[in-house]
């Protein structure tokens, strides 16, 4: 699994450990099949294509003009969709690559033209039917209401005048001459009116502009409109209300006017006649029914149109994505000196020189072209792409890991051990197996129905919980397993696999304690012993056990990480990284926190009280000291003066040595270089990408230094915190464990101490809720992103460097995915 792929042939096994071996090829391909080369080339989506033409505006490029076409039908399609997102209709979901090869592109441009123009045509019609409907609608309410004032005020003119002339009957004959010329009819002043709606919210402002604007020579009268009402300009529902402003001169009308507009307020014509009045309100009527059955008719036709377009939505959507990608890799092809063909480069795996020999082989003979397409592959020392098969099951581990850094071309990639150990990390946080079945089963329907709901849009945390169902599934698997070691059902232990091996001595034993207790059976065949739960040694020994599990567990992983730098050096062919950099960090690891991991297991072993605390302290403040009771084994402390010299020897080794090396060999190398025939270029793709790259660059000494300088002190000082780390791993445990046992305890076990139906039952809904947002959500979250943190730092910078970038290739698939 370290050494590289095979060469040629369809898809090899697919290998984690390392990246594809990549290659740069030319292809160089005729006009006349350019297009169908690069169309197969995108269903196969194997190759990354460089861009040669990087030099050139997007609008001197060779297919602008195409790219432009596309652009618009784009526009179409999305003014399409528009449309029927707002009719409420959903495209045909029946389109497949194969189907859309079938259909021109130049058909599919006329017909978009075609649909466009006439669904436009229905659309402005519609709008202005809509409006006049609108406009009628608001016409007819001021009909009504405005009516109904002059009615009410005729009306009350006519009793008073009634009034009027019954009390001028018993007048004086000398007070009726002043009287008749009092109502001289020569001096009466005739009034104008308008009427029309504004809106509500403006109705108070518009009446006190209105009588500043006249100084008080207006008479103003509002009815509010219970309904809201459509506005004919904006066509959104408002509520308004009918106004009529009483004025004299063309002053005031003028200045009204100007109000009235400034305002948004809409004016319609009145007439005080009350038979004419009752006249234009049946007309409006017919009107508005006429008009109501033509907008339904032209409804009906937009929404035959419009599923018309539906049935073909998503073949024409494709094809045009599909061209305008094709168009878009053409313009990254450069034009020969002959201007016959195309020249193109990039990156593909080796395993897929068969399968692009034949896509062009099959583009040129469908394309009738008389000359076939040329593939060479390059010689180069430009670093390749990092490209990694993986399946549904991989890929969300690759995500994690390439969230860190995509890995360096062919480097060891931290994924293939992640699979495991980040999910058991996570469950060591996380032992409880029922809360472990709790997570199992959520994922469980993920994934049964993970084909529908693949195809289906989530919100973005359920996006996300789905990309990761096969990871959930396994921090499931791993808690369950965790959690029948812990013994913890809800922080309830179970005998699952024997009785306990202790029992009480006498009737005294019943408190919780462990005094009273003795070993009457073999010990507890798998995990914890259930006796331990709810006695007063629980939690110092849970405590004990857990610290020292989780330190054996950090410096294991960290030797992991350790170990794959050496295979990194050794399939790089870096000797002085195999002799100064993984020897001394084995050794210096080891020595301080591989000997500890040793004395935990004697101490585990023979059941020994040794202080261990007492014994790291006093390695490194009283190494020639006697260690006393704290004696774990035979010459412990001959070992420990070893290991300590040995520690100590090691920084140095890590420090000084590769500098001087790297120097020596660059100055053999540049010395070299005058002199080598050109022929000595042709190297393994991996060597030049990795090592023989800087043979032309400026070898700054200082700047190695330092950098191995502060590589030296972050391992040294890392080594001590990257430990101190790992014991995250007993603080969440037991941070778990503690929580479960107090919504067990304080809750459920509360409210059945009261005897009572009612607060038992609240009391298990409170422990749902209590177990599910804070045990199964929060702890689930928390102890991802501790594994998380334990994967990226303490692990992965021991060997990882993360600095590549991803194999992008050119594939339709990837196009028809994607969201414009």
């Amino acid at each position: 699994m370290m050494g590289e792929s095979g060469g040629g042939g369809c898809c090899p096994p697919m290998d984690l450990m390392r990246s594809e071996t990549m290659q740069l090829v030319q292809l160089i391909v005729p006009m006349e099949s350019a297009h169908l080369t690069v169309s197969y080339l995108g269903d196969l989506g194997l190759v990354q294509f460089k861009d040669l033409n990087s030099e050139k505006s997007p609008f001197q490029r060779t297919y602008a003009a195409q790219i432009k076409r596309c652009g618009e039908m784009a526009r179409k399609i999305r003014f399409f969709k528009d449309q029927m997102s707002k009719a409420g209709l959903l495209p045909k979901e029946t389109t497949t690559l194969e189907q859309e090869t079938d259909i021109d592109l130049d058909d599919v441009e006329v017909k978009l033209g075609e649909l466009e123009a006439e669904l436009v045509e229905i659309n402005a019609n519609n709008d202005k039917l809509q409006r006049s409907y609108n406009e009628l609608m608001e016409y007819k309410l001021v009909l009504e209401k405005a009516g109904e004032f002059f009615s009410s005020a005729h009306r009350s003119a006519t009793a008073q005048q009634q009034e009027t002339e019954s009390q001028q009957v018993g007048d004086d004959l000398l007070e009726a001459p002043l009287l008749q010329e009092s109502t001289d009819s020569s001096k009466q002043v005739k009034l104008g009116f308008l009427t029309g709606l504004v809106p509500r919210e403006k109705s108070m402002v518009f009446e006190r502009i209105l009588f500043r604007a006249t100084r008080g020579n207006v008479f103003i009268r509002q009815t509010v409109v219970e309904e809201p009402v459509i506005d004919p300009t904006s066509g959104e529902k408002a509520e308004k209300n009918v106004f009529v402003v009483f004025y004299s001169g063309e002053r005031a009308k003028s200045k009204i006017l100007k109000i009235c507009e400034a305002f948004g307020a809409n004016r319609y014509p009145f007439s005080e006649d009350l038979g004419k009045q009752a006249q234009m309100i049946t007309e409006v009527s017919g009107r508005l029914s006429e008009l109501k059955t033509t907008i339904d008719a032209g409804l009906g036709h937009r929404n035959i149109l419009l599923h018309t377009i539906g049935d073909k939505f998503e073949l024409w959507n494709l094809k045009v994505r599909k061209e305008k990608a094709i168009y878009h890799t053409l313009n990254m092809l450069s034009l020969d000196v002959t201007k016959k063909c195309l020249v193109a480069e990039g990156w593909s795996p080796v395993f897929a020189s068969n399968e692009i020999q034949n896509a062009l082989k099959r583009a040129a003979v469908d394309s009738n072209s008389q000359v076939g397409s040329i593939f060479q592959v390059l010689r180069t020392k430009e670093l390749p792409p990092t490209y990694f098969r993986t399946n549904k099951f991989t890929s969300a581990i690759q995500e994690i890991v390439d969230a860190y850094g995509v890995a360096k071309y062919q480097e060891a990639n931290p994924g293939v051990f992640t699979i495991v150990t980040f999910p058991f990390l996570f469950a060591v946080m996380f032992g409880d197996w029922g809360h472990g079945i709790c997570l199992l089963l959520a994922t469980m329907y993920l994934i049964v129905r993970e084909k529908k709901l693949a195809s289906q849009k989530l919100g973005d945390i359920m996006e996300m919980a789905f990309g990761g169902r096969y990871v959930i599934m396994m921090m499931s698997l791993f808690s369950i397993y965790t959690g029948l070691i812990y013994n913890e059902f809800f922080s309830i232990p179970y005998p699952l696999f024997a009785p306990s091996a202790y029992d009480c001595r006498d009737a005294s034993c019943s408190e919780a304690t462990t005094i009273g207790l003795i070993k009457v059976r073999d010990t507890y065949p798998f995990g914890l012993d259930p006796v331990w739960h709810g006695t007063r040694s629980e939690l110092p020994f849970l405590n004990s056990l857990k610290m020292k599990m989780s330190i054996l567990l950090g410096v294991s992983q960290m030797n992991l990480g350790i170990i794959m730098s050496y295979f990194n050096a050794r399939f790089f062919k870096s000797s002085v990284n195999i002799w100064f950099q993984f020897i001394p960090q084995m050794i210096f690891l080891n020595s301080l926190f591989g000997y500890l991991s040793v004395l935990i297991i004697i101490k585990w072993c023979t059941g020994s009280q040794a202080d261990l605390y007492h014994v790291m302290i006093y390695m490194f403040l009283s190494p020639t000291d006697e260690l006393g009771e704290n004696q774990l084994f035979p010459h412990q402390k001959t070992v420990q003066l070893v290991l300590l010299f040995l520690a100590l020897v090691s920084v140095p080794c890590m420090l000084l040595p590769k500098p001087f090396i790297l120097k020596k060999q660059h100055e053999a190398r540049h010395q070299g270089q005058s002199y080598a025939p050109l022929e000595e270029t042709d190297e393994s793709l991996h060597v030049e990408a990795n090592g023989g790259s800087h043979g032309h660059e400026e070898f700054e000494f200082s700047e190695i230094f330092v950098h191995q300088l502060i590589h030296t002190i972050e391992f040294v000082l890392g080594a001590v915190s990257n430990t101190a780390s790992y014991l995250r791993l007993w603080a969440l445990s037991l941070a778990h464990s503690e929580l479960s046992s107090v919504f067990y305890e304080k809750v459920l076990l509360l409210a059945w101490g009261y005897n009572n139906w009612l607060i038992l039952i609240v009391g298990i809904i409170v422990f749902v809720f209590a177990t599910v947002g804070v045990l199964l959500v929060m702890e689930t979250l928390s102890a991802f992103l501790h594994a998380l943190r334990l994967h990226w730092v303490e692990f992965q910078n021991k060997f990882y460097e993360g600095d590549g970038y991803k194999f992008a290739p050119f594939s339709f698939i990837l196009t028809a995915n994607e969201d414009e």
